[in-house]
């Protein structure tokens, strides 16, 4: 009877321990500040100095706001993108929103899912990553075609078209995808592979970037590895560039940049997340300048540098270059545009 009774007691005993860790962890539940609203929790002097990072040499900033940032109307904004009259594309929502270089409203192209990236081609056809896949409209936004599904895990993030292949960048799965303008999967690039090289994509968060440069050559983000990739449209690694490093000079975090473009003279734009901040590159990957940082892009006291893929899942900034140089950054939280301009020499 004495160990029965020892054996209830110490039963009791679990149970009273683990109804005090469910209720402690439920307090916690209940305080946790899912809003920020009550700080960090950090030091002052941590806040301090993700501050000082922050903050750039103004001898640094080369570009200025060409007008007042401008409101896409979405609730969610997503991607941007130039058609070759200088038109603005912004994809958010369930739709496409597009506007006249003068930042006019032009018209409205609803779509059947919720877009996250999209081209132009010089034809004016829209090329639209819609969930698992790809769809083509023509100029007034009809549908063309729909490509073939990619599963459930696809994420696509950034679409480029050269002459007759298009580029699809799957952050789901790790890959760059190329078609030929009719829809037809014709091959992988960027997959792991220690023969040729190529160490493989790391994508720690849905930003995943892609573009063709004026030399040709397929420029790809590996954000996991803060830096800038080169291939051939054959699928073959050249060369990269780019550090981790929270010096301006540098990408940080765990998964920078978050989104570039190539500049009229082959340079880059880059933009980054956490520590937010759009800078150029020239066509070799060497640093020029900035322009914007946070204060200009209206992001003072939401500094937050992520080292973990749970930490970087949303935010961001997707950027475009027009023909004539200028910088367009769209902030996918704010949902802004601005519009920037390489300052003259005077300023």
């Amino acid at each position: 009877m004495q160990r029965a009774s020892g054996k209830i007691d110490s039963a009791w005993i679990i149970v009273a321990l683990m109804i005090a860790a469910v209720v402690t962890g439920a307090i916690a539940i209940l305080r946790l500040d899912t809003t920020g609203e009550s700080g960090s929790g950090l030091s002052e002097a941590y806040a301090f100095n993700i501050s000082r990072l922050a903050a750039v040499d103004p001898n640094l900033i080369l570009y200025t706001e060409a007008n007042a940032p401008m409101k896409t109307g979405f609730r969610q904004s997503r991607a941007i993108a130039l058609d070759s009259g200088g038109q603005m594309y912004v994809a958010g929502d369930r739709a496409i929103r597009v506007f006249s270089n003068a930042g006019e409203p032009e018209k409205v192209i609803d779509l059947a899912g919720e877009p996250r990236c999209l081209t132009i081609s010089d034809d004016g056809k829209i090329y639209v990553g819609l969930g698992d896949h790809v769809e083509v409209l023509d100029a007034q936004g009809q549908r063309l075609a729909s490509w073939d599904p990619l599963g459930d895990e696809a994420v696509l993030t950034s679409i480029a078209k050269h002459e007759d292949s298009v580029f699809v960048a799957d952050a789901g799965h790790r890959v760059v995808l190329h078609y030929d303008t009719a829809g037809t999967l014709l091959t992988h690039i960027g997959e792991k592979d220690p023969d040729k090289n190529i160490p493989g994509f790391v994508i720690p968060s849905p930003h995943f970037d892609l573009a063709i440069s004026r030399d040709g050559l397929l420029r790809v983000v590996n954000p996991g590895r803060n830096r800038m990739e080169t291939y051939t449209l054959e699928g073959d690694l050249e060369f990269w560039w780019g550090d981790r490093a929270v010096d301006i000079k540098g990408f940080c975090g765990c998964c920078n940049p978050v989104s570039f473009a190539i500049l009229p003279d082959g340079g880059f734009v880059t933009a980054e997340k956490g520590l937010e901040r759009v800078k150029v590159y020239n066509s070799d990957g060497g640093f020029v300048g900035v322009v914007a940082g946070a204060a200009q892009l209206g992001k003072e006291g939401q500094l937050k540098i992520c080292d973990t893929p749970e930490q970087c899942q949303g935010g961001g900034l997707d950027v475009a270059a027009g023909a004539d140089g200028r910088v367009y950054v769209l902030d996918t939280t704010g949902n802004l545009i601005r519009v920037l301009r390489k300052k003259a020499a005077s300023q």
